[in-house]
C-alpha cells in the first residue's frame, strides 16, 4: 500500500486532495498542516518521515502572501524555501517521490508567450524568489517534481473567487486591473492531475519523470475578465470597470503576463485539462 504524505493540507490544494483522497482507497494518505507537522523544524520533519516512511510527499505548504512578502522577507523564505529544503534533506537517497508546489511568480511577466519548464526565471518580488529557492532545494531530491501553477482558487481558503463574490454582492460597481493577463486555475483541478499522476505510475501505466512542470486550465484572461465571468456565473448584477495596474497601487509587482505552457505534463503524464471557464462554473454552484 502506497503512503502519502501531505503538507499544508487545510490550505486550497490540501483540502481538495482530501475529496480526491476518498476515490483512491488502496492508498494510505498522512494529512498534515502546522500543529501535526512543522515543515520549519528541520528535526521533527526527519523524525516524523523516519516514522512514517512515505513513499510520496506532496507539500502544499506555502507562504502565500504576496504583498506582506515584501516587509517579511525572512518568514516566506522560512516556508518556501527553507521548509523545503527540510523535506528533501529527509528524504535524500531514498526512493520516495516529492512533489512540490511552485508558482508562475518565479517569472517576471515580460514575456508576449507562453513560459514552458525551459523560460529563465526571473522573480520580481519577495515571494517569488522564495518560491524559487524552494524549487532549487526540492530538485536536490533526485525524485522531485515541481509543478508551477497560477491563480488557484477553490471553494477553501481565501482567494479571488470568494473576493469578487463578497464584493460584488455589497457594491453595485467594482474595479479590476485588465492589463495583467494569466490563467485561473481551479485547485480541484490540480488535485485530480496530481492523483492521476501518482496513481499511473504506482500502477506502472505511465513512468515518473522529475523535472519542473506547468500547470494551470486552459485558456487565457485577465483578472478583469475572470472577475466579469465570476459575477455572471453566480447570477449578480455588479458593474465591473476595467483599471490599469498603475491606478491599483500593490505593494508587491505582479506578472502583467504569467500564461503557462501545459504541452510539457500534457503529454508526459497523459493528461486533459479542462478550460478555466467550465472548472469555475463547477466552483460557483458550491459557493452560491
Amino acid at each position: 500500500m502506497a503512503i502519502i504524505l501531505v503538507t499544508g493540507a487545510s490550505g486550497q490544494l490540501g483540502s481538495e486532495l482530501k475529496i480526491v483522497s476518498k476515490n483512491y482507497p488502496g492508498y494510505e494518505f498522512i494529512f498534515t498542516d502546522i500543529s501535526e507537522l512543522d515543515i520549519t523544524d528541520k528535526k521533527e520533519v526527519k523524525r516524523f518521515i523516519a516514522n512514517n516512511r512515505p513513499d510520496w510527499i506532496i507539500n502544499c505548504a506555502a507562504y502565500n502572501s504576496v504583498d506582506k512578502a515584501e516587509n517579511e522577507s525572512e518568514k516566506p523564505m522560512l516556508i518556501n524555501s527553507d521548509a523545503v529544503n527540510n523535506i528533501s534533506e529527509a528524504i535524500k537517497g531514498s526512493e520516495c517521490k516529492f512533489i512540490h508546489i511552485s508558482s508562475d511568480y518565479v517569472f517576471d511577466g515580460k514575456s508576449n508567450n507562453p513560459y514552458n519548464e525551459n523560460s529563465v526565471p526571473a522573480p520580481q518580488g519577495a515571494y517569488g524568489r522564495s518560491k524559487l529557492e524552494g524549487e532549487k532545494a526540492a530538485l536536490t531530491h533526485h525524485g522531485s517534481m515541481i509543478i508551477r501553477t497560477s491563480w488557484l482558487y477553490s471553494s477553501f481558503g481565501s482567494n479571488f473567487v470568494k473576493t469578487i463574490l463578497k464584493k460584488a454582492r455589497e457594491n453595485d460597481s467594482l474595479k479590476v486591473v485588465y492589463d495583467q493577463t494569466g490563467t485561473p486555475t481551479y485547485a480541484a483541478d490540480l488535485a485530480e492531475a496530481i492523483m492521476h499522476i501518482i496513481a499511473g505510475v504506482i500502477r506502472n501505466q505511465i513512468s515518473f519523470n522529475a523535472g519542473i512542470y506547468h500547470y494551470s486550465n486552459e485558456g487565457v484572461c485577465s483578472w478583469y475578465d475572470f472577475a466579469e465571468a465570476i459575477i455572471k456565473e453566480a447570477g449578480l448584477s455588479c458593474e465591473v470597470f476595467p483599471i490599469l495596474s498603475k491606478d491599483y497601487k500593490t505593494a508587491a509587482q505582479r506578472p502583467s503576463y504569467s500564461v503557462l505552457d501545459k504541452s510539457k505534463i500534457k503529454e508526459n503524464y497523459n493528461l486533459k485539462i479542462p478550460h478555466w471557464r467550465t472548472s469555475l462554473q463547477k466552483c460557483i454552484k458550491l459557493l452560491i
